[in-house]
């Protein structure tokens, strides 16, 4: 199981792209045409046009890291094709990539302490 850093940014490229593309040619869709920073330290998620596999692009601070899972049953649950950018929470990430439905997974709501207490 990969379990992402809490806290860490997670963005989705909603439309499939070409998985003959390298970690240069995602790092390229990247700044074009997410309009974002390869080089930031979020992890970029980017589907195939088969719902059955998934890349993640991230810069881990001494290079760029391209990791690639297939699933051999199944399919991930993606949201709709569509033009754009979608966030992730760092839970939600880990049960896209365990093919989980990650539209179930929220963040749990903690109260802060008050002074009275």
């Amino acid at each position: 199981m990969i379990v992402p850093p809490t806290g860490i940014r997670v963005l989705v490229a909603t439309k499939p792209v070409d998985f003959r593309k390298g970690m240069d040619g995602l790092a390229a869709y990247v700044q074009e045409a997410m309009k974002a920073d390869p080089f930031s330290g979020v992890i970029y998620v980017f589907r195939a046009k088969r719902a059955d596999r998934v890349k993640l692009l991230f810069w881990d601070q001494t290079g760029v890291v391209l990791m690639t899972k297939r699933l051999e049953e199944g399919r991930f649950h993606w949201p709709a094709i569509e033009d754009g950018v979608m966030r992730l929470s760092p839970a939600q990430l880990s049960a896209l990539l365990e093919g989980l439905d990650w539209t179930r997974v929220h963040a749990s709501r903690v109260s802060r302490p008050t002074a009275a207490q």
